[in-house]
């Protein structure tokens, strides 16, 4: 880390790119299979009381029953050096766009668009994806998951529209399938330029990783015209091995695609398990994601049926949840067959 945040003494990682369940290595210089363990995102950290001191975090999650840690996109440096120096801490993955970086015009890295039609946005994308792969090799992350960019800048207005009458009680009905019809027809007409693009990111992406035993997880997304849809990931990930990159199912932005009728949640998995190397796991209330295990509606069914047994579980959590939610999702999700 001395190059990348400024001067943290990390053990060097012991990579094996060509078999999946490649090693984490400890702070204590141990190692352990991330296929067999249990990691939870930083996205929980999010809180006052961690913002110098995530070792107490890292108390907290092993307590828990975690095993490991996965940075979250909204992490910003000082945590992140912090996290890195705690002592025996694991890394099982970064989520790219780590760490998180705001500019002087106060957008994030994380609204940068890897998909983008303007070269110099792809490209500033492009080199925040390419510190966090740096990073992951550094610490000894096995994963780097990338959200690979969007249809256009922005949500579509008709997905908005949809998420309003959901909220509001309204589900079905003509509007409802009118609205439907256009997000599809919109996405189609647009999609095929930006999907070029994401395809040349992903293969720059998964080319600069692979050279420092990195893999690259495609997640799906939580709106309509972010990369990839459904039908978009096995094209995207032909010309890459499974121990180069592969596909990241994220449960919750599954299920609310799902609930406002665009995506069959369980159309990912059914197609893409074979594929697939990880999972961000986390509930959904209404719209809103990000939940503990059981403490939403989501039918984890699917999931314990079609999750490979060797794809890395990574329970993402937001800030919100309380602290007794972290040990009581993992008893959840075992009764459920999922872990």
């Amino acid at each position: 880390m001395h190059l990348l945040l400024g001067g943290l003494g990390v053990a060097a990682s012991i990579h094996d790119p060509h078999r999946p369940g490649a090693t984490v290595r400890s702070g204590s210089g141990t190692t352990t299979d991330v296929t067999r363990i249990l990691s939870l995102s930083t996205m929980w950290a999010q809180q006052e009381r961690f913002a110098k001191d995530m070792g107490r975090f890292v108390e907290i999650a092993r307590s828990a029953g975690y095993d490991a840690i996965e940075v979250s996109h909204a992490t910003p440096e000082e945590p992140f050096a912090s996290l890195v120096d705690t002592p025996g801490v694991r890394l099982s993955s970064i989520h790219a766009p780590a760490p998180l970086v705001i500019d002087g015009n106060g957008r994030r890295n994380s609204s940068l668009n890897l998909a983008s039609l303007d070269e110099e946005e792809r490209g500033l994308a492009i080199a925040h994806a390419k510190r966090s792969i740096d990073l992951a090799a550094e610490v000894g992350a096995r994963y780097v998951v990338v959200h690979l960019g969007s249809v256009g800048g922005e949500m579509f207005e008709e997905e908005r529209r949809l998420r309003r009458l959901y909220d509001s009680g309204v589900r079905e009905g003509e509007e409802v399938a009118a609205l439907r019809q256009r997000c599809v027809e919109r996405r189609a007409m647009m999609t095929p330029a930006y999907l070029e693009q994401a395809r040349r990111t992903l293969e720059t992406l998964v080319t600069y990783a692979s050279a420092r035993g990195i893999v690259i997880g495609l997640e799906n997304r939580l709106h309509y015209h972010e990369i990839p849809q459904v039908e978009e990931v096995a094209s995207l990930l032909a010309p890459y091995p499974l121990d180069a990159a592969g596909y990241w199912h994220d449960v919750g932005h599954a299920e609310v695609q799902s609930r406002l009728g665009l995506v069959d949640s369980r159309a990912w998995l059914r197609q893409h398990r074979t594929r697939t190397i990880g999972a961000h796991l986390h509930d959904v209330d209404g719209l809103a994601d990000h939940r503990a295990p059981g403490r939403g509606t989501v039918d984890w069914r699917y999931i314990a049926e079609w999750l490979p047994g060797d794809a890395l579980r990574v329970f993402e959590i937001d800030q919100r949840q309380p602290d007794e939610s972290l040990a009581a999702a993992i008893r959840y999700l075992r009764e459920r067959g999922v872990l």
